[in-house]
């Protein structure tokens, strides 16, 4: 016999086991620390029961017993917390630093290949929910659809197909619609909504006519979409403010060392009337990939992570590694290194001014790749940015749900709700970065990684 066979034997017997665990109709987590996601004191001792795709009930090991016939999973010495949110993600890049190329190149690869691989790749990083900004219709539901019906593995979508925005050159219109006119803005969000989108993307609304962009939102809302915009320039942000914005993404300004004071005296005014005008103010500021350029610059060596191959092919892979080759040089970054000492203040203003936070990343765009970004952004809004670990968590869980009207299937680790779930050995509270290597990853009952490995009959 061979000097392997036991061990391997072994593992096979370990992976059959797994896979048994992952199909189990009743399972019981039992023994980690629950972070629930309301924000409330953490549960010692936790026992989840799942039944099919639902949490049934939530207690302790003094409180709680484990009924005959449940799968026990131990979450012994981990963190237990509700699935992931990634609030900005664009599942049809995967970190190439040449749009054009991209476009040209992989377009007919979308459906088959790139949006399949970027939406495993953030199931097995613990992201069970994202929001798609950013990419043609048609291959944006049916990617969507395909996960719904089980018939890829990936997060719950929640896309918004192309961006609606003032001009458009040709080489990137089949995932950016322009508007010409209040007429066609309302035409173009009703297209949307009869195709099925979840959220609307806005960009450019300041070089829209007000008429043009109002019709956007107004239109958004009657459909009961809400409306993410992007918030690089100050006028972006006044406008947005002006026509009911839902959401604004990104941390802009370029360089400016903080936002205008008319604009925080709008955002506090917004903050202040809270459900009156529909909600919170909710905020993505997108920092990661900002503050760490030029750490990356220094040690590239995360750009050599296979977290951020998986699923794609081989030719695709060679072809981002020669874009990414030289991260000093890559254009689209040279004012990173400008822009991120502004950060802190404008983080700073932006919780003084009342916004709810959500985390979100940009994930796909040049090197930020949807296997490691999430966990990024969380240790930089904590570790960085001096957020709580606690905001953070909930702005990765509950609050993403409550912005698009979903907190009463996901957001939390409470009877009734999805058995979104995921677990990680050690304290996150104290050290959130552990993140990086998620131990569980449950989503709607079904087990898609545990012992942090995935579970290959699953994916």
């Amino acid at each position: 016999m061979p000097r392997n066979a036991p061990s391997a034997a072994l593992a096979f017997a370990t992976l059959i086991a797994l896979a048994g665990l992952a199909q189990a109709q009743q399972k019981a987590l039992v023994g980690g620390r629950l972070i629930d996601g309301f924000g409330g004191p953490p549960l010692a001792d936790s026992v989840i029961l799942v039944e099919n795709d639902r949490i049934v009930e939530v207690g302790s090991v003094d409180t709680l017993e484990v009924p005959d016939g449940y799968a026990t999973i131990s979450t012994e010495g981990m963190d237990v917390l509700p699935g992931i949110w990634e609030s900005h993600a664009h599942l049809m890049l995967v970190g190439h630093a040449d749009y054009p190329h991209w476009q040209r190149t992989y377009g007919n690869r979308y459906a088959d290949e790139i949006m399949p691989a970027a939406a495993l790749q953030l199931l097995l990083a613990g992201v069970t929910s994202a929001r798609d900004l950013g990419a043609p219709l048609d291959v944006s539901i049916d990617i969507r659809d395909s996960i719904a019906q089980g018939e890829i593995p990936g997060p719950r979508l929640f896309v918004s197909g192309p961006f609606l925005q003032h001009e458009t050159e040709e080489w990137h219109s089949h995932y950016r619609w322009a508007v010409q006119g209040a007429r066609d803005a309302r035409n173009k969000v009703n297209d949307l909504a009869d195709a099925g989108v979840d959220v609307i993307k806005l960009i450019d609304q300041d070089k829209m006519s007000l008429e043009e962009a109002q019709a956007v939102v107004d239109a958004a809302h009657e459909r009961g979409l809400k409306v993410v915009a992007h918030s690089h320039r100050p006028d972006e942000i006044r406008r947005g403010l002006e026509i009911g914005v839902d959401n604004f993404e990104h941390t802009g300004l370029t360089t400016s060392p903080e936002y205008p004071e008319d604009v925080m005296r709008m955002l506090k005014e917004r903050t202040a009337t809270g459900r009156v005008a529909g909600g919170p103010l909710f905020w993505t500021p997108t920092v990661e990939g900002l503050y760490s350029y030029e750490a990356l610059v220094d040690n590239p060596e995360q750009l050599d992570d296979p977290c951020w191959q998986r699923g794609l092919a081989p030719d695709t892979i060679a072809d981002i590694r020669q874009s990414i080759a030289q991260p000093g040089k890559l254009g689209y970054m040279q004012l990173h290194p400008l822009r991120a000492p502004t950060l802190k203040r404008k983080i700073s203003q932006l919780k003084e001014a009342g916004v709810v936070f959500l985390v979100g990343t940009d994930s796909g765009v040049p090197m930020n790749f949807h296997c490691d970004s999430t966990w990024r952004e969380m240790d930089g809004l904590v570790d960085i940015f001096g957020l709580e670990p606690m905001e953070v968590i909930r702005a990765a869980t509950y609050w993403p749900a409550v912005m698009m009207g979903v907190d009463d299937e996901v957001g939390t680790v409470s009877p009734g709700m999805a058995a979104d779930i995921i677990a990680v050995k050690g304290d996150v509270l104290e050290h959130i970065n552990l993140l990086q290597n998620v131990d569980l990853v449950m989503k709607a009952g079904t087990v898609y990684k545990q012992n942090a490995q995935p579970i290959e009959e699953r994916l």
